[in-house]
């Protein structure tokens, strides 16, 4: 998290109310807007939940207090005139009192999309293999997945080398399930290839 003061923060020019917009820290997805007081704000920094002050109940509320469904801090950043907050967070379970990820559902973006199947394809591991190709993946061993990312990962550039677009779109999309696969199986995750992507690019510059 990074070092955010509330003394940076135009707090007079919005009747210290903060608007704050929550985002999904790996998917991107928006999942609700609040509003924060100094004290939500504090107590957000103190607790790593996401703490709002409800202007209905005239008190601080923690998200999730009652349902369970917190949304743990991962970063806050001010906007540019420091009178509105961005706060990237892991939402554990819905944030919608709907049931849904999102209160804006069934607003996603195509990188939500990828989050959401990850997040299916994690559900698998130990579901049943007759249920679904996916689990019968599993059930066949990391081996057996290895060599799917590698039989689709050729066809992938053979599709591009014929220039067939229409191909390549599609067993790339192959490649990108198995190797999501792969990586349930290996107990990773895109975030940790993102995250060692990251890691290349700091070096590089």
């Amino acid at each position: 998290m990074n070092t955010l003061k509330s003394e940076q923060l135009d707090w007079e020019k919005v009747d210290s109310l903060m608007p704050v917009i929550i985002q999904n820290a790996i998917s991107g997805d928006v999942l609700m807007l609040g509003y924060m007081n100094k004290e939500a704000l504090a107590a957000t920094l103190t607790s790593g939940n996401v703490t709002f002050y409800s202007r209905t109940k005239q008190r601080l509320w923690t998200k999730g207090e009652t349902s369970g469904n917190f949304l743990k801090v991962a970063n806050i950043y001010p906007d540019c005139d420091n009178d509105t907050l961005l706060i990237l967070a892991n939402p554990i379970g819905p944030t919608c009192h709907n049931g849904t990820e999102s209160c804006f559902a069934p607003a996603q973006s195509q990188w939500g999309f990828l989050y959401e199947l990850e997040n299916l394809l994690a559900e698998r591991k130990n579901a049943s293999p007759d249920s679904s190709y996916t689990a019968s993946l599993y059930a066949s061993g990391t081996k057996r997945i290895a060599q799917k990312v590698g039989e689709e990962g050729v066809e992938t550039a053979l599709a591009a080398t014929v220039n067939d677009r229409e191909e390549l779109k599609n067993e790339a999309s192959d490649l990108i399930y198995h190797l999501l696969v792969l990586l349930q199986d290996q107990s990773l995750s895109l975030s940790d290839v993102i995250g060692c992507l990251q890691e290349r690019h700091k070096k590089a510059q």
